[in-house]
Protein backbone atom coordinates (compact mmCIF):
# COMPACT_ATOMS: atom_id res chain seq x y z
CA UNK A 1 0.00 0.00 0.00
CA UNK A 2 2.86 2.35 0.57
CA UNK A 3 4.13 1.82 -2.91
CA UNK A 4 0.75 2.31 -4.35
CA UNK A 5 0.32 5.52 -2.35
CA UNK A 6 3.73 6.83 -3.46
CA UNK A 7 3.11 6.04 -7.11
CA UNK A 8 -0.29 7.66 -7.11
CA UNK A 9 -0.28 10.62 -9.54
CA UNK A 10 -1.81 12.91 -6.93
CA UNK A 11 0.95 12.11 -4.44
CA UNK A 12 3.63 12.55 -7.08
CA UNK A 13 2.14 15.90 -8.17
CA UNK A 14 1.85 17.01 -4.56
CA UNK A 15 5.46 16.03 -3.84
CA UNK A 16 6.66 17.74 -7.01
CA UNK A 17 4.64 20.89 -6.17
CA UNK A 18 6.00 20.94 -2.61
CA UNK A 19 9.53 20.47 -3.91
CA UNK A 20 9.12 23.38 -6.34
CA UNK A 21 7.55 25.51 -3.59
CA UNK A 22 10.46 24.68 -1.23
CA UNK A 23 13.11 25.67 -3.78
CA UNK A 24 11.19 28.85 -4.64
CA UNK A 25 10.91 29.70 -0.93
CA UNK A 26 14.62 28.97 -0.41
CA UNK A 27 15.55 31.13 -3.42
CA UNK A 28 13.31 33.97 -2.18
CA UNK A 29 14.79 33.66 1.31
CA UNK A 30 18.36 33.85 -0.09
CA UNK A 31 17.42 36.79 -2.31
CA UNK A 32 15.83 38.57 0.68
CA UNK A 33 18.98 37.97 2.73
CA UNK A 34 21.16 39.32 -0.11
CA UNK A 35 18.90 42.36 -0.49
CA UNK A 36 19.21 43.07 3.25
CA UNK A 37 23.02 42.83 3.03
CA UNK A 38 23.09 45.09 -0.03
CA UNK A 39 20.71 47.55 1.63
CA UNK A 40 22.91 47.64 4.75
CA UNK A 41 26.03 48.22 2.62
CA UNK A 42 24.33 50.98 0.61
CA UNK A 43 23.04 52.60 3.81
CA UNK A 44 26.60 52.64 5.21
CA UNK A 45 27.94 54.10 1.97
CA UNK A 46 25.15 56.70 2.00
CA UNK A 47 26.01 57.69 5.57
CA UNK A 48 29.71 57.93 4.68
CA UNK A 49 28.98 60.11 1.64
CA UNK A 50 26.62 62.28 3.70
CA UNK A 51 29.35 62.77 6.32
CA UNK A 52 31.90 63.60 3.59
CA UNK A 53 29.48 66.11 2.04
CA UNK A 54 28.88 67.77 5.42
CA UNK A 55 32.63 68.01 6.02
CA UNK A 56 33.19 69.46 2.55
CA UNK A 57 30.44 72.04 3.06
CA UNK A 58 31.94 73.08 6.41
CA UNK A 59 35.38 73.49 4.85
CA UNK A 60 33.92 75.54 1.97
CA UNK A 61 31.93 77.70 4.37
CA UNK A 62 35.06 78.41 6.45
CA UNK A 63 37.00 79.26 3.27
CA UNK A 64 34.23 81.58 2.09
CA UNK A 65 34.11 83.29 5.47
CA UNK A 66 37.88 83.81 5.37
CA UNK A 67 37.67 85.22 1.83
CA UNK A 68 34.81 87.55 2.81
CA UNK A 69 36.79 88.86 5.80
CA UNK A 70 39.86 89.41 3.64
CA UNK A 71 37.76 91.15 0.98
CA UNK A 72 36.28 93.51 3.56
CA UNK A 73 39.77 94.22 4.93
CA UNK A 74 41.07 94.98 1.43
CA UNK A 75 38.10 97.27 0.75
CA UNK A 76 38.87 99.20 3.93
CA UNK A 77 42.55 99.47 2.96
CA UNK A 78 41.55 100.64 -0.53
CA UNK A 79 39.29 103.33 0.90
CA UNK A 80 42.04 104.45 3.32
CA UNK A 81 44.53 104.67 0.46
CA UNK A 82 42.05 106.64 -1.64
CA UNK A 83 41.58 109.13 1.21
CA UNK A 84 45.37 109.40 1.71
CA UNK A 85 45.93 110.06 -2.00
CA UNK A 86 43.24 112.71 -2.01
CA UNK A 87 44.78 114.36 1.07
CA UNK A 88 48.27 114.31 -0.44
CA UNK A 89 47.05 115.81 -3.70
CA UNK A 90 45.46 118.70 -1.84
CA UNK A 91 48.64 119.66 0.03
CA UNK A 92 49.93 123.20 -0.51
CA UNK A 93 52.25 123.48 -3.50
CA UNK A 94 50.91 120.35 -5.15
CA UNK A 95 48.97 122.31 -7.78
CA UNK A 96 52.12 124.24 -8.72
CA UNK A 97 54.13 121.03 -9.07
CA UNK A 98 51.36 119.59 -11.24
CA UNK A 99 51.35 122.67 -13.44
CA UNK A 100 55.16 122.54 -13.79
CA UNK A 101 54.99 118.90 -14.83
CA UNK A 102 52.33 119.74 -17.40
CA UNK A 103 54.47 122.58 -18.77
CA UNK A 104 57.56 120.38 -18.91
CA UNK A 105 55.64 117.75 -20.86
CA UNK A 106 54.26 120.47 -23.15
CA UNK A 107 57.74 121.79 -23.92
CA UNK A 108 58.96 118.29 -24.74
CA UNK A 109 56.00 117.74 -27.06
CA UNK A 110 56.56 121.13 -28.71
CA UNK A 111 60.14 120.22 -29.55
CA UNK A 112 58.83 117.15 -31.35
CA UNK A 113 55.83 118.59 -33.16
CA UNK A 114 56.42 122.10 -34.41
CA UNK A 115 58.77 124.55 -32.74
CA UNK A 116 57.75 128.18 -33.10
CA UNK A 117 53.97 127.93 -33.55
CA UNK A 118 51.49 129.05 -30.89
CA UNK A 119 48.74 126.71 -32.02
CA UNK A 120 51.04 123.73 -31.64
CA UNK A 121 52.03 125.01 -28.19
CA UNK A 122 48.39 125.17 -27.06
CA UNK A 123 47.70 121.72 -28.48
CA UNK A 124 50.77 120.36 -26.70
CA UNK A 125 49.65 121.98 -23.42
CA UNK A 126 46.22 120.38 -23.72
CA UNK A 127 47.70 117.00 -24.60
CA UNK A 128 50.19 117.19 -21.72
CA UNK A 129 47.40 118.10 -19.31
CA UNK A 130 45.34 115.14 -20.53
CA UNK A 131 48.37 112.85 -20.18
CA UNK A 132 48.97 114.11 -16.67
CA UNK A 133 45.34 113.57 -15.72
CA UNK A 134 45.54 110.02 -17.06
CA UNK A 135 48.82 109.46 -15.23
CA UNK A 136 47.36 110.51 -11.88
CA UNK A 137 45.72 107.11 -11.53
CA UNK A 138 46.74 103.69 -12.68
CA UNK A 139 49.66 101.98 -14.31
CA UNK A 140 51.07 105.05 -16.08
CA UNK A 141 51.62 106.76 -12.72
CA UNK A 142 53.47 103.71 -11.43
CA UNK A 143 55.66 103.59 -14.55
CA UNK A 144 56.48 107.29 -14.19
CA UNK A 145 57.48 106.83 -10.56
CA UNK A 146 59.59 103.75 -11.27
CA UNK A 147 61.15 105.11 -14.44
CA UNK A 148 61.10 108.92 -14.04
CA UNK A 149 61.51 111.26 -16.98
CA UNK A 150 61.23 108.62 -19.71
CA UNK A 151 58.42 110.51 -21.41
CA UNK A 152 59.97 113.93 -20.94
CA UNK A 153 63.68 113.24 -21.45
CA UNK A 154 63.91 113.69 -25.21
CA UNK A 155 67.38 114.03 -26.73
CA UNK A 156 67.85 117.49 -28.15
CA UNK A 157 68.75 117.70 -31.79
CA UNK A 158 72.25 118.81 -32.58
CA UNK A 159 72.99 121.33 -35.28
CA UNK A 160 74.28 118.60 -37.56
CA UNK A 161 70.99 116.65 -37.37
CA UNK A 162 68.81 119.74 -37.93
CA UNK A 163 68.36 120.53 -41.61
CA UNK A 164 69.62 123.98 -42.56
CA UNK A 165 67.07 126.36 -43.93
CA UNK A 166 68.15 128.62 -46.76
CA UNK A 167 67.35 132.29 -46.23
Amino acid sequence: MDKEFLTNPFTLGLALGLLIAFFTWKSGFAAKRNIKKENKRLQGEHNELQQHLNTQLKVNAEGNDTLQKKLEELREQNENLRVNISTLQNKPGRAEIRQLQIMENSVALMREQAPGFAQAWERAMQQAEADHTAAEGGLKKLVQKVLPRINTAQPEETEEETPKKSS
